[in-house]
């Protein structure tokens, strides 16, 4: 009962409400939540930390910057009690849709600010990504760590240059490319011609929405994308819905990291992930987690996960499991 009067004490005041309903939507910073509320950073601080203490609402430190975002099903109890007070709000409420908007707004703002920095690094993106683990030794990796020997139809999510699928196209009777960037494409669309890969087609697509039905391909591959998203939980899970029973995901991103110039001169969202964060996306999208590699590097080291569906899953219409 004290618990439940905690959360009940949490929420009850107009701007931890608004609060809680802003967040559902995804993780952000204090910064960001003060563009949107118009409230100044100390008070919504003070309504965090209310809400934080009460185990609604999770906080992430990275370098400088604090992301909140709602209790994960790591904390079962505040996740599953504020989805029920945010159950408890119309869906046509005036305050709520218009911090909606704004919220939409920024979003809006950071896709426009990503989408300039890939057109103006397009014909040097492997260059950059050099910062990293020499790109190689990535891609050595990649090929050692992800089953390939019954794989037929693979999919490259993010697929920038068009690295992975030189790599891995050869192996398979049919592989697809999908990135957001058209700029991108056409490098990739020219990595590709010059390799005589002609099993590959490449798609202008969103890959929190991909265009393919479920349980689609054998093998997917999403490499050095997460760090650059606003949440990239929704690219696994929209990965593992296309992914077939007995098919393999590999993420290759950073390891976590301080290099904060990455974030302003290079749009990284996100410095890096940690081993617990990207397993627990996996076991949400209904993915066994199978092996971990890390690459050390200077200054930005380099993680691989893998993940698996089992063979003899059934899904649901929606492509979850049951």
């Amino acid at each position: 009962m004290e618990k439940t009067l905690e959360i009940l004490r949490a929420v009850a005041e107009p701007t931890r409400l608004r609060l809680l309903a802003i967040l559902s939507q995804g993780e952000l910073t204090v910064s960001e939540l003060v563009r949107v509320m118009g409230q100044s950073q100390p008070r919504l601080s003070r309504h965090l930390r209310i809400l934080s203490d009460a185990g609604l609402l999770e906080r992430l430190r990275e370098g400088s910057w604090v992301f909140y975002r709602p209790a994960t099903s790591n904390g079962a109890e505040g996740a599953s009690r504020a989805k029920a007070i945010l159950d408890l709000l119309p869906i046509d409420d005036a305050q709520v849709a218009m911090d909606r908007e704004r919220l939409n707004e920024i979003k809006a703002a950071r896709v426009q600010s990503a989408q300039q920095y890939f057109q103006k690094h397009a014909g040097e993106w492997d260059r950059l990504r050099a910062l990293n683990v020499d790109e190689d030794a990535v891609t050595q990796a990649c090929a050692q760590l992800l089953p390939m020997a019954d794989a037929q139809d693979l999919l490259d999510i993010g697929t920038g240059t068009g690295k992975m699928l030189e790599q891995f196209a050869p192996d398979v009777q049919n592989a697809w490319g999908i990135d957001l960037n058209a700029e991108m494409l056409q490098v990739a669309r020219a990595n590709l011609d010059e390799a005589a890969l002609s099993n590959v087609t490449l798609r202008q697509a969103d890959l929190a929405s991909l265009p393919f039905d479920d349980a689609s391909f054998d093998a997917i591959t999403c490499h050095q994308v997460l760090h650059f998203l606003d949440r990239p939980q929704t690219a696994v899970t929209e990965a593992a819905r296309v992914l077939r029973p007995g098919g393999h995901l590999l993420v290759a991103d950073l390891s976590p990291h301080n290099v904060e110039e990455m974030r302003e001169q290079h749009a990284h969202r996100r410095l890096g992930f940690t081993d617990s964060e990207v397993k627990q996306w996996f076991a949400d999208a209904g993915l066994k987690a199978q092996a971990t590699v890390h690459l050390k590097g200077d200054p930005l080291g380099v993680t691989l996960w893998l993940g698996a569906r089992q063979k003899n899953e059934i899904q649901n219409p929606q492509g979850k499991p049951v």
